[in-house]
């Protein structure tokens, strides 16, 4: 046993202990959401440390994934993540920019693109510890409607992008994807304990796909609902 890498969960996932970008919250609520669209071929936008990607290949056996990642630490902690879990041959990563990462050859080839963005506008929300949590926090390197637009150029007619982020910007998340062509149809709300006001949002836009937005109930972490059990 790798003494470099802690499990998420009793012989689930292992992750790096101190890898660029730990597991968190947010990522994993993603990758459950993102199971329910149908898909072969992911693609992690801004992947950090590969959690989202890993959690939707090890749901399905038959998924490949691509991850995107600007940070070289970041994408070389994913793809050792990635071969902790043996999913070296279904994970790929590529240490690129995605604001200009449009390969021809990449165009609409992928199923499902899903994406844990920074959620603050540059300059604002809490200062983060370090540089690496700045760029992960904030729109330094990338904005909401720069996230849409790469989601946009990479899922296929018909396929799916899913996106976590925070309810104070579901208005600006909403009008990115529709300018994207990217059709909002599913949107759950995540609360902290029941009858909490919403931490985050979660959301599945459809490429090409007609109006018509599915509200579902929301996820409670805490409390009586408990509907967090079974999440993975």
């Amino acid at each position: 046993m790798n003494d470099l890498f802690d499990e998420f969960a009793p012989g689930g996932p292992r992750f790096l202990k101190k890898g660029a970008y730990p597991i968190g919250t947010d990522a994993v609520l993603l990758a459950d959401f993102a199971k329910k669209p149908p898909s072969r071929r992911v693609c992690d936008l801004g992947c950090g440390s590969g959690v989202v990607a890993i959690l939707l290949l090890l749901s399905d056996g038959r998924k490949t994934a691509l991850g995107i990642e600007l940070d070289a630490e970041a994408a070389e902690t994913a793809k050792k993540n990635a071969l902790e879990n043996g999913l070296e041959s279904r994970f790929s990563v590529a240490a690129a920019d995605l604001r200009t990462y449009r390969p021809p050859e990449m165009a609409g080839s992928f199923d499902l693109t899903a994406a844990n963005p920074p959620y603050y506008k540059e300059g604002s929300g809490k200062k983060a510890p370090s540089a690496a949590r700045a760029l992960a926090r904030g729109e330094e390197t990338c904005t909401l409607f720069d996230v849409c637009a790469a989601a946009s150029y990479l899922t296929r007619w018909g396929g799916s992008f899913c996106m976590v982020h925070k309810p104070e910007r579901l208005s600006e998340a909403l009008c990115a994807l529709t300018a994207a062509g990217l059709e909002p149809k599913r949107l759950r709300f995540v609360e902290a304990r029941a009858g909490a006001s919403p931490s985050l949002f979660l959301v599945e836009a459809r490429r090409g796909g007609k109006p018509g937005l599915q509200i579902e109930p929301p996820l409670v972490l805490q409390g009586r609902a408990r509907e967090t059990e079974g999440i993975l």
